[in-house]
Parts: structure tokens; C-alpha cells; sequence
């Protein structure tokens, strides 16, 4: 199924846009809009503009998800992992990287930073009752099902 999304070059990005790097990809790589290079040390956090807005049909919700070869290899993951998109948000989308490596690394202009999947958003209805259905899970929370 394709959709059409309306995308917005914004700030300093001057790259191509976002793209699928195979047949099967689900995510669309983001890049860092950053005119110099920008370190982040062990530990630190930083908001990295990608230089895009775009326009998600309403139904749909943008995910923004961290790389996993820079997680594998240097440590890096996002704060809000996944951040949230909403059809309704017409800004510059932002990456929130965290360094969870050992060693400063450094996010050059252009990197791939994370990547952007369109996923279908079901609207609930929420309704007040008196109990929940019995499960054999029941209230068993975090560890409960096993290992």
C-alpha cells in the first residue's frame, strides 16, 4: 500500500528526502539538518533537527525510531524511543539522541540518525465499567508471563 505524505524542507536540510534503502524497509532514514558537526558526549542528550516537516494523513501517526547499527556500534538510542508524529503536527520534526556509549560521538551533518515509519492509528473509545474481563495473566505485571 503507498501513501502519499507532503513533506517541507525546513532550517538547514539540503539533503535528498527521506527514503526506503531496500524493498522490504519499513522505515524511511532521517537525517541530521546540522551545518557543523555536533558531539555528543557519554551520557548527553541533544534535539537534532532533521530539517523536515511533514503533512501525515489523518489515521496515520509518523514513528520515529532509533537506528539500530548506531545502537550496535556506538551506543546511541533516541530519549523518546518511539517519538510520536501526530497528523495534526506541521513543525520541524526533531531526533532525540542519547548517548549511552562509553566514548563522545560525533553526529555529522547529513548522518542517518534515525528512521520514520507511517503506521495506521486506531481512535478509542473508552468506556467506564465496574470490571475487566478474567485472564489467566490477571494483574501480573512487569517479569509476570516468565524469563
Amino acid at each position: 500500500m503507498k501513501l502519499t505524505i507532503r513533506v517541507v524542507r525546513t532550517g538547514a536540510f539540503r539533503g535528498a528526502l527521506p527514503a526506503y534503502k531496500s524493498e522490504g524497509a519499513a522505515g524511511l532514514d532521517l537525517e541530521a539538518a546540522l551545518e557543523t558537526p555536533l558531539t555528543l558526549a557519554p551520557g548527553a542528550r541533544r534535539l537534532i533537527p532533521t530539517g523536515l516537516s511533514f503533512e501525515i494523513p489523518a489515521g496515520y501517526e509518523g514513528q520515529v525510531r532509533p537506528r539500530s547499527g548506531l545502537a550496535l556500534k556506538h551506543g546511541i538510542g533516541m530519549v523518546n524511543a518511539p517519538g510520536t508524529i501526530d497528523s495534526d503536527y506541521r513543525g520541524e520534526v526533531g531526533v532525540l539522541l542519547v548517548n549511552h556509549g562509553e566514548e563522545p560521538f560525533v553526529v555529522e551533518p547529513g548522518a542517518r540518525i534515525a528512521q520514520l515509519v507511517i503506521c495506521p492509528v486506531a481512535r478509542a473509545e473508552l468506556v467506564e465499567v465496574e470490571s475487566l474481563s478474567v485472564t489467566e495473566r490477571a494483574g501480573g505485571g512487569y517479569g509476570s508471563t516468565g524469563r
